[in-house]
């Protein structure tokens, strides 16, 4: 009852205020009135739908995505052709254009007029960031991830298993959570556009601004929904989504965020300042990182990874949620009939608990203390 009580009194409390802000209507300041309206709103809405939804139909159409092609790869695909034209006769398979195209399947690359319906990616967390980049303007479909020997936060399914995952997917009984992506803006000291197509960047995990092979540390202004937050100076600054919590970001000291939030996660890398802590902000936000006139050098800008641009002096990023985010698919909706204990390969294997909390435990060793079990055998003898 306490929280509820709580939740009332601040309700009445706000409503106090908003009667007295919507007062200085008349006075000529309606500016705050409609502040405290949508803080007013937003308390009183439900929570924002929750980010889990169901593959409600069967695919006509599926890329593959897959990493260097290895022995295992090849033969990793051949067999996942060859149960799909067998099982699923009128489904239609493509794969980039790329040397190595497997027989047996189309030609696809970004901007085809061919709709897909299933992204199919064989390789790690890389591999599904790639797939990520190649729909950068517009809606990406629902993502199916296989592990190639790699461990990984976004893989869910090992290759033993995809009869079982396309077949949970071609039932609508597979799960999907929304990964959120950020949309990245890059404009010079004049505030135009620097891309002359005029998308955003479509980044999955982080944009990071960095010092490169610069010695002198960046000054970086930060603003947040167009106010000035700070002027940092560090080796670079990292804007990530809750997936990309545990990559990049979190390797500096940055927080570990649960990927069904939506949420941008601010983290300085190597700060001057010992006082500057990582961040994060409502999805709702817009960040601005503006290097700073004062900054004896450019910066180098790294999205997922990828060099993409190098900011001078005046010149800016505007970061913040996009609209179209990475449906993966999730391994709960099939059952495992190979224990973990019992695997041979890297992937992690299909369960009916979170994967959030098995990843976070497996391959972070969460909370891990430092007497392991190597370290009782080692006292023992």
């Amino acid at each position: 009852m306490l929280p509820f009580l709580l939740h009332q009194r601040c309700l009445r409390r706000s409503s106090g205020l908003l009667s007295a802000f919507c007062r200085s209507k008349v006075l000529g300041k309606p500016k705050k009135c409609s502040h405290m309206m949508r803080y007013m709103s937003a308390m009183q809405q439900p929570a924002t739908q929750p980010a889990w939804k169901y593959f409600d139909r069967p695919p006509k159409s599926i890329l593959i995505v897959n990493k260097l092609r290895t022995q295992a790869v090849i033969l990793a695909i051949d067999a996942f052709l060859d149960h799909v034209h067998a099982t699923y006769p009128g489904v239609r398979v493509f794969h980039e254009d790329r040397l190595d195209i497997p027989h047996g399947a189309e030609v696809w690359h970004p901007g085809h007029p061919e709709k897909i319906d299933l992204v199919v990616t064989l390789g790690g967390d890389g591999t599904i960031l790639h797939a990520s980049s190649l729909f950068s303007s517009g809606a990406v479909p629902p993502v199916l991830s296989f592990s190639m020997g790699t461990l990984g936060f976004l893989l869910p399914f090992h290759m033993d298993d995809f009869a079982k995952a396309l077949e949970s997917v071609f039932q609508g009984k597979a799960t999907i959570l929304n990964r959120m992506r950020l949309a990245c803006t890059f404009f010079d000291q004049d505030r135009a556009q620097k891309d002359d197509s005029g998308n955003d960047w479509q980044v999955m995990n982080e944009i990071a601004l960095h010092r490169g092979s610069s010695p002198h540390l960046n000054t970086i202004d930060i603003f947040v929904d167009g106010q000035h937050l700070t002027e940092a100076v560090s080796d670079g600054l990292i804007v990530s989504t809750p997936t990309g919590s545990t990559a990049y970001s979190l390797s500096a000291g940055g927080p570990i965020v649960h990927p069904s939030l939506s949420a941008l996660v601010l983290t300085p890398i190597c700060p001057r300042s010992l006082s500057f802590r990582p961040l994060v902000f409502p999805s709702s936000s817009t960040i601005t990182l503006r290097i700073g006139d004062r900054s004896r050098a450019p910066a180098g800008v790294s999205m997922d990874g990828r060099t993409s641009y190098v900011l001078n002096p005046g010149e800016s990023v505007t970061v913040q949620s996009s609209p179209y985010p990475v449906p993966c698919i999730n391994r709960s909706s099939i059952t495992d009939d190979h224990p973990t204990e019992d695997r041979k390969g890297e992937g992690a294997p299909p369960g009916k608990e979170d994967d959030w909390v098995r990843d976070i435990n497996n391959l972070l060793q969460y909370n891990a203390t430092f007497r392991s079990k190597a370290l009782l055998r080692h006292s023992r003898t």
